[in-house]
């Protein structure tokens, strides 16, 4: 899995509709090297004082694309991705929702065979704590990001905004985020994002925010058994009436898999420590790093 830093070339498709214009300032006021934009009916013009292209094959003239970002409308989603995977960015954030499954599981496969990190769809982006973020996480905001030593892992943005504020709060700070999105078809699981942040230096404990529905923590349970880093993890949903649908899209339960009890217990077994409420996150980690 691809991580950005603040060296990397960043084009942001879609940069000159409000809210693309809106966080490219803001990416570009924390450190993002956004080098370029995208909008095809407007090349050739300046906006947040970058070039707009036609395409992410274009701008690709210019120079590497490591990382695109994308505030582009559902049904344009695939044409765009592929348009990014063609210019051979290694890193597509994209931040829509509502795409049609078929379109994503397009976009899924074509990243794998070429090597591109897909986050997403449906993610609030990433963060580089630091240097650069990716997408509309406040990452300048801090009391919710500070430097420090945790990844975070989440399926929600406005959970992950939570958690990261409560570690802030108890005294750690964060020095990666990603969020892997909440639709039933994405780009990178629980367990992609585990490993990465495994390898990722400077990362000393690790935080996973997950909810009911789908497999992945129970897949990630596998992996976290065979970590030395500590775990923390939140699972949203343990008070969900059964057979109601809850949250996200991919909050779906089958049979006795994807239910609070059986995440519980396969993170629990794996030796994470699976918290009631984020609000204890700060003793968790006393505990996890302690010395």
């Amino acid at each position: 899995m691809y991580i950005c830093r603040d060296k990397h070339r960043v084009i942001i498709q879609g940069i000159t509709g409000k809210q693309g214009t809106f966080w490219t300032e803001r990416m570009q006021e924390y450190g993002t090297n956004v080098v370029g934009g995208v909008h095809p009916k407007k090349a050739g013009a300046i906006h947040c004082d970058v070039p707009v292209y036609a395409s992410v094959v274009d701008a690709r003239k210019d120079g590497n694309v490591d990382a695109t970002v994308m505030f582009v409308p559902p049904l344009d989603v695939k044409a765009a991705a592929l348009d990014s995977i063609e210019a051979g960015a290694r890193l597509v954030v994209c931040l829509t929702e509502h795409i049609p499954v078929h379109d994503v599981m397009y976009i899924v496969a074509a990243a794998k065979e070429f090597g591109t990190t897909i986050i997403g769809p449906n993610t609030a982006g990433t963060v580089t704590v630091g240097e650069c973020f990716l997408g509309f996480m406040p990452a300048f905001n801090g009391s919710i990001f500070q430097p420090g030593s945790v990844g975070v892992i989440s399926r929600s943005g406005s959970l992950a905004t939570l958690i990261c504020q409560n570690i802030t709060a108890s005294g750690y700070g964060i020095r990666v985020f990603l969020g892997i999105g909440g639709d039933p078809v994405i780009g990178t699981s629980t367990v992609d994002a585990l490993r990465a942040l495994d390898g990722f230096q400077g990362v000393d404990a690790i935080a996973i925010v997950g909810e009911i529905g789908g497999g992945m923590e129970e897949a990630a349970a596998e992996y976290a058994a065979s970590m030395d880093k500590p775990i923390t993890a939140f699972i949203a949903g343990g008070a969900a009436p059964a057979g109601k649908k809850m949250g996200h899209a991919g909050a779906i339960i089958m049979g006795d898999k994807g239910t609070y009890k059986s995440k519980r217990i396969a993170l629990e077994n794996a030796g994470v420590n699976v918290l009631d409420t984020p609000s204890h996150i700060g003793d968790a980690l006393r505990e996890a790093l302690a010395v």
